[in-house]
């Protein structure tokens, strides 16, 4: 990409999209057609295609979606796969009409069977049920997985698609019942050593394994990607490394500086035993994650208490 290409980041106001702007801005690009929500809602057929046709943008970045930890997605299903089928489709569509030159389009690991071979490889895909506390979700990235290909099948579109694993870093959505496990976490943990509880709790029996990469890593294998990747085969992005929900669970009580117990509730679902990707794939084309967990985590830890020091700050004055 040219330093002065015309990019949009759909999402850009994300955990994902604002990795993607802040990456791409470290490399010198600056020529961003950027609209948040209160702007654009990418639901809409007519606003989406009006942006194109206005801001013309050379590339693409699909960052936008609805997302949320298990609890979300099990509770609000037809939201999930309604709002994402919606977005993914727009977006996808108007970057046909309007001829840009490439596109990214993010997916998730969810995508993949429940009980996939591990580490999971691109071409499990489809060949077996989904967990069913987020299908809705994973449907919905499938769909836009299969219209990325149809596009450049069909029309030789050059739209690409890649699979992250689970991720965390600056500007996450923190909330305790909706976030991914691991924001979920970090504000249980500081929420009960600042009411000086003497335990917290952790949904299910804290044995099913995760990998955990920093959305920051994201963001630069995004541009490596759509510099370097041009294929209708998917690829995954992660770190190949896991730990347990517990193990997570103790990192997080470590660098919060909570000094209680912990309580596992089985009544809540573990979800998926184990989810691993398989990342040959990028590695073979010379892409690696710079930032270890305990490194990353120490940082959102940090970031998190210097967020709330700052609140507090703001009431009191």
């Amino acid at each position: 990409m040219k330093k002065n290409a015309k990019i949009y980041v759909a999402g850009h106001q994300g955990l994902v999209g604002s990795a993607i702007c802040r990456r791409l801005q470290k490399e010198g690009f600056r020529n961003f057609a950027l609209k948040g929500h209160s702007q654009l809602d990418l639901r809409d057929q007519h606003e989406v295609q009006t942006l194109f046709e206005t801001e013309r943008p050379e590339y693409v970045f699909l960052a936008a979606a609805k997302v949320g930890g298990i609890m979300a997605n099990n509770t609000y299903r037809a939201d999930f796969i309604y709002d994402n089928l919606m977005i993914q489709t727009n977006v996808i569509h108007s970057a046909f009409m309007y001829n840009v030159k490439k596109l990214l389009f993010l997916g998730s690991s969810c995508i993949y069977p429940k009980y996939a071979h591990q580490p999971i490889k691109e071409e499990a895909l489809m060949t077996s049920a989904l967990e069913p506390t987020n299908e809705p979700y994973a449907v919905a990235k499938i769909a836009g997985i299969k219209m990325c290909q149809a596009y450049r099948q069909q029309y030789g579109a050059n739209f690409i698609s890649l699979m992250p694993t689970n991720l965390y870093g600056p500007n996450d959505t923190y909330h305790p019942q909706n976030s991914h496990v691991l924001p979920a976490l970090i504000q249980k943990f500081y929420e009960a050593k600042t009411e000086g509880r003497k335990a917290v709790e952790i949904w299910g029996s804290g044995t099913p394994k995760r990998e955990f990469l920093h959305v920051d890593d994201l963001a630069d294998a995004c541009l490596f990607l759509m510099e370097r990747y041009d294929s209708e085969e998917i690829i995954n992005v992660g770190t190949g490394v896991d730990l347990s929900i517990k193990d997570l669970a103790l990192l997080i009580k470590h660098y919060s500086g909570f000094d209680g117990d912990l309580y596992f509730n089985t009544e809540y679902p573990d979800g998926t035993p184990q989810k691993l990707l398989d990342t040959t794939k990028i590695n073979n084309l010379g892409w690696v994650p710079k930032i270890a967990l305990s490194e990353g985590i120490k940082e959102v830890c940090l970031e998190y208490e210097l967020k709330d020091d700052l609140l507090e700050s703001f009431v009191a004055n």
